[in-house]
């Protein structure tokens, strides 16, 4: 049902106008339409869908494709700059549900912009149900099925693989400085894909994320340890990582198996999921090997 009414939203918002581009339901696209995305995961699927050309500005995680990054930015897609996403004059806003406050969604309605809001999900279905869903609602389903077609097969190269992944502990740390580090919990991105890679998240006690402790890093005691990239350059590299108070007591920071991902290739679920998890299956077993 929702669905349905992003996409009569969407019907309605682009039928005004004439130069188009025409879908497989013989609905249309203006060439002309402006999008403001304000999540990375997003972003990339409308970019995915041959319509980077009308994004005009986006969140700071939108990062990939690499181009992403010279649009104009409006903040953190948990702090949006209103007045900046305005600025850009866009037709339609996209979004995931739950990084959109009730009173952000006011401003937007108040100021006349079509607000497209996606839900979430993470697993391999609700990654597919994503993609389908911004191609509904932006009247690109061929081009939505295609990207589907490419994930799926990714994700079944994955799966191949996976098999043969160690049930290692994984414990991913979430750092920004010594000053803020977080451990992912269940239920959370990490967590997620970590069981899809074929390994197991170290943490069982809690879920969401939690400031990290040494008494909490001793308890899960993991194999591997898990950081983004520029979480571990945040803690100066690996021997920043080394000092954390802790680290040292746990089988990974004795035997020192540190790995990194990119964040957005890690978490997004989105179009490259079966690529997230086939890079971090690789790293899991080299570090255990």
């Amino acid at each position: 049902m929702k669905k349905i009414v992003l996409l009569m939203v969407a019907v309605a918002m682009f039928s005004a106008c004439r130069n188009t581009t025409e879908n497989n339901t013989g609905r249309q696209l203006p060439d002309s339409v402006k999008i403001v995305s304000l999540n990375g995961t997003v972003s990339e699927i409308v970019a995915g869908l041959g319509l980077e050309k009308n994004i005009v500005g986006t969140d700071i995680t939108s990062s990939y494709p690499e181009s992403l990054k010279s649009k104009p930015k409006v903040g953190h897609n948990s702090k949006i700059n209103v007045e900046g996403v305005l600025s850009l004059q866009p037709d339609v806003v996209v979004a995931i549900d739950k990084e959109v406050s009730p009173q952000l969604a006011t401003q937007f309605k108040t100021a006349g912009i079509k607000l497209l809001l996606f839900k979430q999900e993470f697993s391999l279905d609700g990654a597919k149900n994503l993609i389908r869903s911004v191609g509904d609602s932006l009247l690109q389903q061929t081009k939505a099925d295609s990207l589907i077609k490419v994930f799926d097969t990714e994700v079944a190269a994955a799966q191949k693989q996976i098999t043969n992944t160690k049930k290692a502990k994984v414990l991913f740390i979430y750092a920004r400085g010594t000053g803020t580090m977080m451990v992912g919990g269940l239920g959370t991105q990490v967590d997620k894909v970590i069981e899809l890679a074929g390994a197991q998240n170290a943490v069982t006690g809690f879920s969401e994320y939690k400031p990290l402790t040494s008494e909490a890093l001793v308890k899960a005691n993991p194999d591997v340890i898990l950081l983004f990239d520029d979480g571990l350059q945040s803690l100066g590299g690996t021997q920043g990582l080394e000092t954390v108070q802790g680290i040292a007591q746990t089988n990974a920071g004795k035997n020192k198996k540190f790995i990194t991902m990119d964040g957005a290739l890690l978490t997004g679920f989105g179009l490259r999921l079966g690529k997230a998890i086939t890079e971090l299956s690789d790293k899991i077993n080299n570090a255990v090997k």
